[in-house]
């Protein structure tokens, strides 16, 4: 063969390589436009759902059932008792001098059960509602499968997380202001922070309890991909929530409950020291991270066995 027949060649070979590539590229780009279109296609559906209004409105109902109780409360020139340092009846004794704190106790009160039940109900219902729908296979027709609709879904449920507990801190956060005087923030530890530095601390809270939620999220998607009932899956979840904190209280089982997901949930209140403790913090975000690590690579190893039939 003479050269300039394999240069003919070689030239040829480079345009297939090359419309190949491109071929290649046009491909990645559809899965990613696919993706994004999905997660905002998702992001809508979920936020629309008049059950997900519903759980929202639970939860900006609590700061104000709870603001206007202690107004009440208080109203005849009484205080509320303040518990345990840290916890919520702390920060409850707070309320009457700084509105501020209704934002710590009204996640440190939505935290053990309402953000979970929440969390629970959304995830556990992300891959067996479609199922139990019949949308799941139509879903599957795209060009992403599975890896990326689970990655969807998930990403759909942490947002929900974000939102959740913002609800929460901002409802608070307005109720504490009209029924309440606000100003400088005593901390846990006795100093005196600005008001700006409080609300500060009060955004870094609520992102960290809204962290604590990703590990329910994974567990919540794991159980959504073993049944084909949206409402089983829900219950299933919920129950499991309520389980590990009723085992999370049993002294008995000291010796594992710190690698309960829930052990560490109030440790949000380390954040109101000064200086701030973030040993059970970094702890909380470890735990967070290996439960969305272990159930959401059982939830892939799960889903991607799965046989789809509707």
């Amino acid at each position: 063969m003479s050269r300039a027949e394999v240069a003919d060649v070689q030239d040829a070979q480079y345009v297939e390589g090359a419309e190949g590539a491109e071929d290649a590229r046009d491909v990645r780009d559809v899965r990613r436009i696919w993706s994004l279109g999905l997660f905002r296609s998702e992001l809508a559906i979920t936020f629309r759902r008049w059950r997900t209004l519903a759980l929202l409105g639970v939860l900006a109902a609590v700061p104000i059932l709870v603001g206007v109780a202690v107004k009440i409360e208080t109203s005849d020139g009484s205080t509320i008792g303040g518990g345990g340092e840290g916890g919520g009846p702390a920060f409850i004794a707070q309320v009457t001098n700084n509105g501020l704190f209704l934002v710590f106790t009204a996640l440190a009160a939505t935290l053990p059960f309402f953000l979970p039940m929440a969390i629970g109900v959304v995830a556990g219902d992300s891959i067996a509602g479609e199922s139990s729908a019949g949308t799941l296979r139509y879903l599957l027709v795209a060009p992403a499968g599975r890896t990326r609709l689970l990655l969807v879904k998930y990403a759909t449920t942490l947002t929900f997380c974000l939102v959740a507990t913002l609800v929460v801190a901002v409802s608070a956060l307005a109720v504490g202001a009209l029924l309440f005087p606000v100003g400088e923030v005593t901390t846990i530890s006795g100093t005196r922070i600005s008001f700006g530095e409080g609300m500060l601390r009060a955004l870094l809270i609520a992102l960290a309890v809204a962290a604590s939620l990703i590990g329910v999220a994974a567990l919540g998607l794991f159980v959504s991909t073993l049944t084909s009932s949206g409402i089983a899956a829900m219950a299933t979840t919920v129950g499991l929530l309520i389980t590990i904190q009723i085992l999370d209280q049993i002294p008995q089982l000291h010796a594992i409950q710190p690698y309960f997901f829930s052990h560490y949930w109030l440790s949000f209140a380390d954040l109101l020291r000064e200086p701030v403790y973030w040993d059970e913090l970094v702890k909380n975000l470890g735990l967070q991270g290996v439960y969305a690590a272990v159930f959401g690579s059982a939830a892939w190893a799960r889903f991607g066995a799965k046989d789809i039939t509707a």
